[in-house]
């Protein structure tokens, strides 16, 4: 009787044991797969798919969304990855051309900066910001394309105008969208772009990553790279 209970208590222990190893494993495949999909999106099995997810605005004279692009990642000779172009926050614009009708191949965008994001969602309610980007700043050919990024508060505090100003001097252009904001609608983007700052930066997997001791057959989160993000100069 006396075998049986230790033969009971030593099966008991090699199965907590299991458990244990089967908790710890799940903990670390659950933190690898936040770390994959937070950069490559959704996996099917097969290939991972990409994710769209903007948040937009449309009102009567224009339409704005908002998009977040992962940052570019390099890898080092010691196999270690580190971030080589930061993430942004897009912005695209389009123009209405009738009642609940929009000229999506007229769209204008403009990336904002993690430095940016951070004046937008420290706004006050009567606070205003302005951006400017000039793709051939320190060249030549300085001014020939300016984007002015503008975020003015209403008088009453309500909402805010946010208005893109795009001249294009190579081109003979000058376009202009004006899209009115609400208070709820500035409050979700400013609740969305500071989830998304982390993420730009790179720092989501720098505290996401498994610990080299963790498990040795486990790749790292950082093994799946995003894709390089597309310029606001592309259409």
């Amino acid at each position: 009787m006396l075998k049986l209970s230790r033969l009971l208590l030593q099966s008991s222990s090699r199965d907590s044991l299991s458990l244990k190893s089967l908790v710890s494993e799940a903990t670390i495949d659950l933190k690898l797969l936040r770390g994959l999909t937070t950069q490559s999106g959704i996996s099917t099995g097969k290939s991972a798919a990409k994710v769209f997810a903007p948040y937009s605005i449309y009102k009567g004279k224009a339409a704005l969304s908002a998009d977040p692009l992962l940052p570019m990642f390099t890898k080092l000779e010691s196999g270690g990855y580190k971030v080589e172009r930061r993430g942004s926050i897009m912005l695209t614009f389009w123009p209405a051309i009738g009642e609940r009708k929009y000229d999506w191949d007229k769209r204008q965008k403009f990336a904002l900066s993690a430095t940016e994001v951070g004046s937008l969602i420290s706004l006050g309610s009567k606070d205003s910001c302005e951006f400017f980007h000039d793709p051939s700043m320190l060249s030549s050919n300085a001014g020939q394309v300016r984007k002015s990024l503008s975020i003015k508060a209403h008088a009453d505090g309500s909402g805010y105008f946010v208005s893109l100003s795009v001249v294009n001097n190579i081109l003979k252009t000058n376009d202009r969208f004006v899209v009115p904001v609400t208070s709820a609608e500035f409050a979700v983007m400013r609740t969305a772009f500071t989830f998304a700052l982390p993420h730009l930066i790179g720092w989501d997997q720098y505290t996401n990553q498994v610990p080299h001791c963790a498990s040795k057959s486990s790749p790292t989160a950082a093994a799946a790279l995003p894709q390089l993000p597309s310029s606001e100069w592309d259409r």
